[in-house]
């Protein structure tokens, strides 16, 4: 089968984009779900004469953070005068907007796409994980598998919960409000624990972001999937990426803890599956991080995901991994120059710091001698000979 024409690509990704935002100004709104972030307060109000309950009553605090905050040991508590618990005015303000903020982060949450979206995650990333595992995921089929994942997780369940937001709004909340969410930890705890378990599979085949950019990526190439189509692909050195994506992160961070300013939130790419909500930046920023990919391999995975910077460094730790059989490999390294990325170069050559290795199966599926495998244990450095050639 011949590769796409580069009319035919462009075709193709305006028809997918067009399909995916179109698709996403339908199905989103019918979530109803609340917007995301720090939310502001109007002050709270304090009297030194107040009673508990009425302090609560008068700031719309339940009960259970009236328990944090003053220690409450009964329900009779709540009559007691504020003054009784020996706290000072000043902690239990500060004490209280911290509830107060974990309050609208429990508010802002759909609890019925939540849990749905994870067994979900689980249910697809099992499937993709048995299909890699045994060989079974090709050119063809890739694009079906990354497809189905962008309907459901994206495009059907819209742009939250997501790996990146785990890490940008625990950044973010912390240096605003001093708190840490926890169910925000627990998604994160899970998240960090599917890359341990299978090198980054969350980020290969469950984020929603992420499996489009690959999709993108994967239009501009040949029929086999083995090497660029009919528009120019750059693997960008891992030192690049990495050293912008790191900056990029620090850049957050200052700007939350110095300013409570959220700098994603502006050009925020996940919300291509929330359009109605684009500003004229926003939309800009999208599109064109969604053209890049066409040429360039995950770009926002690559220079800016705070998730994929914090994933790279777990999956130094990943149980299943890409290997290579030196005993079988003949050295012909057509694994490296059909891999998206720079990575399998590395994991070939084991000469360099890894990059991420979004398990995406390519360099199996182009393997002649089947010298490549999804599976545990440590990768074991290649022969001192194996690829002189390079000297």
């Amino acid at each position: 089968m011949p590769a796409p024409s580069a009319p035919k690509t462009l075709t193709l990704f305006a028809l997918l984009v067009a399909l995916v935002v179109a698709a996403s100004y339908v199905v989103a709104p019918l979530w109803n779900d609340k917007p995301e972030g720090v939310q502001e307060h109007p002050p709270l109000i304090f009297e030194q004469t107040m009673t508990v309950g009425e302090f609560a009553k008068a700031n719309n605090l339940p009960n259970p953070a009236m328990k944090e905050i003053f220690g409450l040991k009964s329900k009779a508590d709540l009559d007691r005068p504020v003054t009784d618990f020996g706290i000072p005015g000043e902690r239990i303000l500060e004490e209280a907007a911290k509830q107060q903020a974990l309050g609208s982060e429990y508010e802002s949450k759909n609890w019925l796409k939540i849990p749905l979206k994870f067994g979900l995650w689980f249910l697809f990333m099992g499937g993709a994980f048995y299909l890699l595992r045994n060989k079974k995921i090709n050119g063809a089929n890739r694009k079906w598998l990354y497809l189905i994942a962008t309907a459901t997780f994206g495009v059907i369940l819209t742009s939250d919960p997501s790996p990146m937001g785990t890490v940008k709004d625990t950044i973010h909340l912390f240096a605003v409000e001093g708190v840490f969410f926890p169910p925000r930890l627990i998604a994160l705890t899970v998240f960090l624990l599917t890359v341990f378990l299978a090198n980054k599979f969350i980020c290969s085949w469950g984020c929603q972001l992420g499996v489009l950019q690959d999709l993108i990526f994967r239009l501009n190439r040949n029929a086999k999937d083995s090497k660029a189509g009919p528009l120019p692909q750059i693997k960008v050195p891992f030192v690049v990426t990495n050293t912008i994506r790191i900056a990029f992160l620090a850049a957050f961070t200052v700007a939350a803890f110095g300013w409570g300013y959220e700098l994603i939130e502006p050009i925020d790419p996940f919300r291509v599956y929330k359009p109605m909500t684009w500003t004229l930046v926003c939309a800009g920023f999208i599109l064109v991080l969604l053209f890049l990919s066409l040429f360039v391999y995950r770009p926002w995975c690559h220079f800016a995901c705070p998730f994929g910077l914090v994933g790279w460094l777990v999956e130094k730790f990943s149980l299943t991994k890409i290997k290579v059989d030196y005993d079988t490999c003949i050295s012909c390294e057509a694994c490296a120059k059909a891999c998206p990325s720079t990575v399998m170069d590395a994991i070939l050559k084991q000469n360099r710091t890894i990059p991420d290795c979004f398990s995406c199966g390519t360099c199996m599926g182009v393997c002649p001698t089947d010298s490549i495998s999804f599976t545990s244990g440590k990768r074991t450095p290649p022969p001192p000979d194996k690829f002189d050639q390079d000297a």
